[in-house]
């Protein structure tokens, strides 16, 4: 799909040359979208400082609002979400023999490759007016050597995982390959991979679903991304709100408490 640039608007971008250098470098071979740019400093609102964060000082419920990337960051055909899609449940309900794959299957489906969050936690949920691309973003609390080992598992995936078949709820038959998502250094640690799922539909219809996974370790606190459809999925989207957000949670941290 060829998206006209005039039904885009560019952001201004206050992210440093060296950090923007370091996202294209990590880019998939992928046009870079024209449309998009994010800003570092574009948040909703200004907390105000209470005292700083020390070490294991969990983020208030705003303050995790507050570090979610937005359809303000994205810029247009972005916006709230309308819902979620019918492939959700069409094609990543699914099943398969491996022990690690099906837990992969399980961690797309769900979206919490670290299981359920405690503490306080914020989601974002946008969608692409143009491909029909989802996006959720999520901010979480999770131990940090817990995230680390799952991270770690997570970049096993694609020698574990690079191919396999997986029966759908339905009865389909989906045909995966696990990638390797480059993603900047951005946070503590971090790990993303891209998964497609090749089929068809109980009518016979062809589909191919891309799903970027992208985790993000910053201090005590977690991002976890994914941005999926079955048109055209930006790595470079994935990639450049990962280093967005992450930055914006690190800020936050920096900031200490706030009342917001």
């Amino acid at each position: 799909m060829t998206r006209p640039p005039a039904t885009r608007a560019l952001l201004v971008s206050t992210l440093s040359a060296t950090a923007l250098l370091a996202t294209a470098g990590c880019s998939v071979d992928e046009p870079r979208p024209r449309w998009f740019s994010a800003s570092a400093s574009a948040t909703g609102a200004s907390p105000a400082v209470e005292q700083p964060a020390g070490p294991g000082a969990a983020l208030t419920e705003a303050q995790a609002r507050a570090a979610l990337v937005t359809e303000a960051d994205l810029g247009e055909p972005w916006a709230p979400t309308r819902g979620a899609r019918t492939w959700r449940d069409g094609l990543l309900k699914a099943t398969t023999e491996d022990r690690d794959c099906q837990r992969l299957l399980d961690a797309l489906y769900t979206e919490e490759p670290f299981g359920t969050p405690k503490g306080p936690q914020a989601t974002s949920a946008l969608d692409d007016g143009d491909t029909d691309a989802q996006l959720h973003y999520r901010v979480t609390a999770h131990p940090p050597a817990d995230v680390d080992r799952t991270l770690d598992w997570m970049k096993s995936l694609p020698g574990r995982c690079g191919q396999f078949t997986a029966a759908t709820t339905r009865g389909g038959v989906q045909s995966v390959e696990v990638s390797d998502l480059p993603l900047p250094p951005a946070g503590d640690a971090r790990q993303a991979l891209r998964v497609t799922l090749a089929g068809e539909t109980e009518e016979g219809e062809l589909t191919y679903l891309t799903v970027d996974l992208a985790a993000v370790r910053v201090g005590e606190e977690t991002i976890t991304l994914t941005n999926a459809g079955l048109d055209e999925v930006y790595a470079e989207v994935t990639q450049q709100a990962v280093q967005l957000g992450a930055q914006r949670l690190a800020d936050i941290r920096k900031q200490g408490r706030a009342q917001i």
